[in-house]
C-alpha cells in the first residue's frame, strides 16, 4: 500500500495575480484574433489557462535542465508527437543503426503498444503520433537501449509486423491494426489485432511502456498526463489547477495597421537619379493588420500539495525523496506562476518582460477562486483611479471578507513589483514580501 507524507500546513496553496499588459497578443483564436469572454455583462480580454500552463511548465523545465533552482538535476518531461523519431535518432547516434531501419523499428514498436500514427503515405506525418505524448525526456533513449539490447528479436518481429501491415493495406487507417485499434489491458502482447499482426514480445512491450510511463518526471507530477490510446499506460491527475485570465474591466482590442519596408526598394529610391525612377519604388513592401490587447488581468492557480506527493510516490520515490521534490516543485511552480509569460509576439511586443502588479498567496483546506470579485467591471472614470490600483483594493477586500467567514484559510502573503501598488499596501497598513521566495512558507 502506497503511503505519503502529509504536507506541512493546509492541503492547497492558492495563488492570485493581477498584471497589466499594453499592446500585446499572447494568445489568439483560430482566426488570429484575441480571445475574449463576456463576464458581468461586458466583453473582457482572455488569456487561456493552456497558454499560461505551457509557459510555466517550460519555465521550470528550462531552469531545471540548465542546473538552476531547487529542481536542478530532477527528471523532467517532454510533450511531443516525435517519439518514434527521437528513439530512431538515439538508435542511430548511440547504437550505430541505419536511419531507415531505426525509424521503421521505432515506429513499429510504438504502434504495437497502442499509439496511432499519421498517414504512412504522407511523409510529413507518417512517423508522428496522432496525439501529443507527455513522457520523461529520456524515454526515447531508454527505448532505444531496449531495442538495441534485443536487436535480433526486434528485427525479426519488425519484418513480420511490417509485412503484415503491407498486406493489410490502407484499411488499417493509419495504425497497423485490423479492427478497433484498442488495447486489451493486461494481455501482455500487442493489441487491437485479430491475429493479422504478430504480437510484440511481452518483455519488450513492458519495457517500452515503462519508458513512456510518467516515472519521476516532476513536471508530469505537477501538470498531469492523460494518454487514452494505451489503456494500460498510467495517467496522472495533475496537482495544479489553473483558471483563464481575464481583464478586470471592459476591454476592446485594437486592429493595428502596419507597413513593412522593403530595404531593396528604399535603397533604389534613395539613389534614384530622377523623380520617375523614385516613383517606381514608392510604397511599402508589405502591409497588414495585427490585433493587440491592453488591460489589467486577474488570474488564479492552485497547487494541491497532497496530490503532488501522491504522484511523486506513485512514480517510485521514497517518502523522503517525494518530500524533498515536492518542496522544490512548489517553490519553482510559484516562481513560474509569477515570472512566466506566453511567448507569442514576444519580439514585437516585449510581452515576456511583464511583471505582476500584485501576487496574493495563501493556504486553505480547499481551493479559493476570487474571480467573482471582478464580476462588476472596474470603471476607471467612475472610480477615478487606474484599473490596476482599483483591482488591488478590490481583491484584498474580497480576501479579507472571505477570510472573516472561514476558519480554513490563512492570512496570505503579498508581493508587488509596482511602486503605486506598494503605496496602496502601505496606505492599507498591509505588509508585503520582497521576493518570490517569500510567497511560500
Amino acid at each position: 500500500m502506497t503511503t505519503h507524507v502529509e504536507p506541512a500546513g493546509a492541503q492547497f496553496l492558492s495563488l492570485h495575480l493581477l498584471e497589466t499588459v499594453v499592446a500585446v497578443l499572447p494568445v489568439r483564436d483560430e482566426n488570429g484574433a484575441p480571445k475574449a469572454i463576456v463576464y458581468g455583462g461586458v466583453e473582457r480580454h482572455m488569456i487561456t489557462s493552456q497558454a499560461r500552463r505551457r509557459a510555466e511548465r517550460m519555465y521550470l523545465r528550462d531552469r531545471a535542465n540548465s542546473g538552476r533552482g531547487p529542481l536542478a538535476g530532477q527528471t523532467m518531461g517532454i510533450r511531443t508527437r516525435e517519439w518514434a523519431l527521437i528513439t530512431a535518432r538515439a538508435l542511430e547516434a548511440g547504437h550505430g543503426w541505419r536511419r531507415d531501419e531505426a525509424v521503421t523499428t521505432a515506429r513499429a514498436v510504438l504502434e504495437a503498444i497502442g499509439l496511432k500514427f499519421g498517414d504512412p503515405e504522407k511523409k510529413t506525418v507518417a512517423n508522428l503520433t496522432r496525439v501529443l505524448v507527455f513522457a520523461p525526456a529520456d524515454a526515447g533513449t531508454r527505448i532505444a537501449a531496449l531495442l538495441h539490447g534485443a536487436r535480433d528479436t526486434v528485427t525479426e518481429w519488425t519484418r513480420a509486423y511490417t509485412a503484415a501491415g503491407a498486406a493489410a493495406g490502407p484499411a488499417r487507417g493509419g495504425r497497423r491494426t485490423a479492427r478497433t485499434g484498442e488495447t486489451p489491458a493486461g494481455d501482455g502482447t500487442d493489441s487491437g489485432t485479430d491475429g493479422t499482426f504478430p504480437p510484440l514480445p511481452r518483455e519488450i512491450r513492458a519495457a517500452a511502456l515503462t519508458a513512456l510511463a510518467p516515472r519521476d518526471a516532476v513536471d508530469i507530477a505537477l501538470y498531469g498526463r492523460f494518454l487514452a490510446e494505451i489503456a494500460d499506460s498510467p495517467n496522472v491527475d495533475g496537482a495544479i489547477q489553473s483558471s483563464h485570465a481575464f481583464t478586470v474591466h471592459e476591454a476592446e482590442h485594437t486592429d493595428d495597421f502596419y507597413a513593412a519596408a522593403d530595404d531593396a526598394k528604399l535603397d533604389r529610391r534613395s539613389n534614384a537619379l530622377d523623380y520617375l525612377d523614385a516613383a517606381d519604388d514608392a510604397g511599402a513592401g508589405m502591409t497588414g493588420y495585427q490585433s493587440l490587447i491592453s488591460g489589467t488581468f486577474y488570474r488564479h492557480a492552485v497547487l494541491d500539495r497532497r496530490e503532488l506527493r501522491v504522484n511523486l510516490r506513485a512514480a517510485g520515490m521514497s517518502e523522503a525523496e517525494a518530500e524533498t521534490a515536492a518542496v522544490a516543485a512548489e517553490s519553482e511552480f510559484v516562481r513560474a506562476f509569477v515570472n512566466a509569460f506566453p511567448r507569442a509576439k514576444k519580439n514585437s511586443t516585449a510581452s515576456t518582460g511583464t511583471l505582476p502588479a500584485l501576487v496574493l498567496a495563501f493556504e486553505g483546506d480547499r481551493p479559493f477562486n476570487y474571480a467573482a470579485a471582478f464580476q462588476k467591471p472596474i470603471d476607471e472614470a467612475a472610480e477615478s483611479v487606474p484599473a490596476g490600483e482599483a483591482a488591488v483594493r478590490r481583491l484584498l477586500r474580497h480576501h479579507e471578507f472571505v477570510r472573516g467567514r472561514r476558519d480554513d484559510i490563512s492570512a496570505g502573503r503579498l508581493l508587488t513589483y509596482d511602486p503605486s501598488v506598494d503605496a496602496v499596501l502601505r496606505e492599507l497598513g498591509v505588509d508585503s514580501v520582497s521576493s518570490v521566495e517569500g510567497l511560500t512558507p
